[in-house]
Parts: structure tokens; C-alpha cells; sequence
């Protein structure tokens, strides 16, 4: 069985378009794991372009709710997630000029700056990933960082899914950088821009242990209700 975390920063989206208090990405949360998900995933960007401080500190002061936090390396953000302790901190790239995350980590540019970083969750017994793209160099890196966890970034193949073009290549690349993870002693995380297909084609790689997927997800739920949608990617999950 491969977990799911679900991203619920485009339930913030949608109540900051009214600049309201509707949808409560509290409420989102509760039910993402009443619907079966094993975790809730937030990120809190430096712009506060969807999830809020106050979103953050409402969510992990509820113990019920196992958290998975995405912050860049700002101090600003640091300092709120050391504060808030989730259960989980994803370590991602971010620029302002962006609507999602696009691209994993440059981990051999920010490697002292991200020891550091690493050291401090670890005292706080708070789990740490860094998202990176699927190459074996860098998770190389991330095994002599001493993170806990890789979150592969599946943009590259998700998109080829789509369009209905050859993948062969990118999940040969995925499957090498799984082993090698899991040779390292890292457990193993895929997400962005997954959606039930490219889902179904990863979870046959034994080494991923937790899948974690927003976008599509929130969407789909506009249709079909979040309940439903859940379930669905915990039937393919579980296989």
C-alpha cells in the first residue's frame, strides 16, 4: 500500500478569490483524512498566494491532522514552520513569478545552507524531504544532507501522460532513482501534477511509499465530490 498526502492549497484559493472565509482549509483538512488520506499537505509560500500563517497554525494545532508542510528556504518561512511542528517538512524551490512549483530543488547549490536546515527539523523530531527532480546525483546528495525522505518531482512524466507521448525514458530514469533512494536509506515520495493514470503507472514502483497530489485532486472534487475522488486514488494506492 502506497499512502496518499493530499494538497489542499487550492481550497485557500478559491476563499482568497472572495477574500472570505469560504472554503475553510481547516475543514478541507479534516475531511481529507475522515475520506482515508494519510496526510495533509500545505505550502506555505512567501507570497501567501493561497495558505496563510493563520491556516498553518490552525491545521498543526490540530493533533488529529498529520501535516506535511512545503516551505522554501527563507528564514521567515523556517521560523513559522519550527514554530507551528508538523509532523512532516517538504523542502521545495520557489519563485515569485510562478503559479505551482516548477522543478525540483537545487540541492548542490544550497547543500550547507540545507544541512543546516535539516539539523534543525531533526531536533524537533519533525520528518524531512527535499523535493527534487529525478536524477541519481541528487539523491546522492540528499542521503550525505541526512534527509529522511525524496519527493520526486513527476511534472516531466504527468505531462507526457497527457499528452499522450512516450514515457518510457523518464520512467526508466524514476525507476533507477527509487532504488537508489531506497539503497540510501531515504524513503521514497512522488508528486506534481499526478492525476489517476500517471498515478496507476507509478504505483507500480515498489519503492515509492506515499504519493502526494493536489491540484487534481481539488478539481476533480468540484465535480465529483472530495469523498469520492479520495477514495478512488486509495483504490489505485492500494493495489
Amino acid at each position: 500500500m502506497t499512502r496518499l498526502g493530499v494538497n489542499i492549497d487550492h481550497v485557500a484559493t478559491v476563499r482568497n478569490a472572495r477574500g472570505s472565509i469560504h472554503p475553510d482549509p481547516l475543514l478541507a483538512a479534516k475531511n481529507v483524512i475522515k475520506y482515508g488520506a494519510e496526510s495533509v499537505t500545505l505550502h506555505l509560500r512567501e507570497d501567501r498566494s493561497h495558505i496563510k500563517d493563520s491556516d498553518v497554525f490552525k491545521i498543526c494545532k490540530n493533533k488529529k491532522i498529520p501535516v506535511n508542510l512545503e516551505i522554501s528556504l527563507n528564514k521567515k518561512i523556517l521560523k513559522i514552520a519550527l514554530k507551528n511542528k508538523p509532523n512532516f517538512i517538504c523542502l521545495v524551490p520557489e519563485n515569485r513569478k510562478e503559479i505551482t512549483t516548477e522543478g525540483g530543488l537545487n540541492i548542490s547549490r544550497y547543500k550547507n545552507k540545507l544541512k543546516k536546515i535539516i539539523l534543525q527539523f531533526k531536533k524537533k523530531m519533525i520528518r524531512t524531504s527535499i523535493f527534487i527532480d529525478p536524477n541519481l546525483k541528487d539523491i546522492n546528495i540528499a542521503k550525505n544532507l541526512k534527509a529522511d525522505c525524496i519527493e520526486l518531482h513527476t511534472g516531466k512524466i504527468s505531462n507526457l501522460v497527457k499528452q499522450k507521448k512516450s514515457f518510457t525514458h523518464e520512467l526508466a530514469k524514476i525507476k533507477k532513482c527509487c532504488k537508489l533512494a531506497k539503497k540510501n536509506g531515504l524513503e521514497v515520495h512522488a508528486g506534481h501534477g499526478l492525476d489517476y493514470r500517471t498515478t496507476k503507472i507509478l504505483n507500480k514502483i515498489k519503492e515509492i511509499e506515499e504519493f502526494n497530489i493536489g491540484h487534481f485532486i481539488i478539481g476533480e472534487s468540484i465535480f465529483y465530490g472530495l469523498k469520492d475522488v479520495i477514495k478512488k486514488f486509495k483504490r489505485i494506492s492500494n493495489k
